[in-house]
């Protein structure tokens, strides 16, 4: 079966657009939604009901978390609060009764683990480096995890046991076999990227043949910022999506 990963949306109407016409094209079995498809952006609506009918897996991440009003929005920084409490002004009955629906943060399929942000603690903790991977590696069962949050495209691989683990940036077209090792795969943001690439994300991955590519697709940012500041929203939130972090 074929996959198509998808992570932190963040109510990027344009660029999940984008990603979706690209997965199309790619005759993709399956969308795996790894969270966070509300917040920061202008059309948490939109993005919602655009994925709640095509998504077998579809996890809730902190920010779908904090429109539910199912953790405390304390911790975030102003603007996150300020989109969380924007996001649940904006959201419909029938968007937000699916999020309700959803089963949690993590969830299992064809063997591979998914997390929203990692599986020690699949809401909060951001998985940027080798000592953190590290950690997760060991705890995790599956042998391959899928892991979003942090908003970066990378991996992480360690041979075995005896191995250091690998922490390696992925770049649009890179590839990975996943025959052997244990593997923690972020595929990127697809309306936030943090990782200096402001085009939007996803993976492919094919659990038959256990091989993965990292994807990045163009899409009309300048629309997408241009809807944020009309919405009242923290400026900010809409031109960092030109630098890509």
């Amino acid at each position: 079966m074929k996959a198509a990963v998808i992570s932190d949306i963040h109510a990027n109407l344009h660029a999940l657009d984008a990603v979706l016409g690209e997965i199309d094209a790619a005759g993709v079995d399956e969308i795996w939604c790894l969270g966070d498809v509300v917040g920061y952006g202008a059309f948490p609506d939109e993005c919602v009901m655009a994925l709640k009918d095509r998504c077998p897996v579809f996890l809730l991440g902190n920010h779908d978390l904090a429109a539910l009003r199912e953790i405390d929005i304390g911790t975030f920084s102003p603007s996150a609060s300020a989109s969380a409490r924007w996001t649940r002004d904006q959201l419909g009955d029938e968007a937000m009764a699916f999020l309700r629906g959803l089963d949690g943060t993590s969830a299992r399929r064809d063997e591979i683990g998914m997390y929203h942000a990692s599986p020690r603690d699949p809401i909060w903790e951001y998985v940027v480096d080798s000592d953190l991977a590290e950690d997760n590696l060991s705890v995790q069962e599956e042998r391959i995890a899928l892991i979003g949050h942090s908003h970066i495209a990378l991996y992480f691989t360690r041979i075995d046991e005896m191995s250091r683990v690998s922490s390696v940036l992925a770049p649009e077209g890179t590839e990975l076999n996943l025959a052997t090792g244990k593997w923690l795969i972020n595929p990127g943001s697809v309306g936030q990227p943090r990782d200096g690439d402001p085009r939007a994300a996803w993976a492919e991955l094919d659990t038959e043949s256990l091989k993965a590519r990292f994807h990045r697709v163009e899409y009309p940012i300048e629309q997408a910022a241009q809807a944020i500041h009309d919405a009242g929203l923290p400026p900010h939130l809409g031109d960092r999506l030109y630098k890509g972090h």
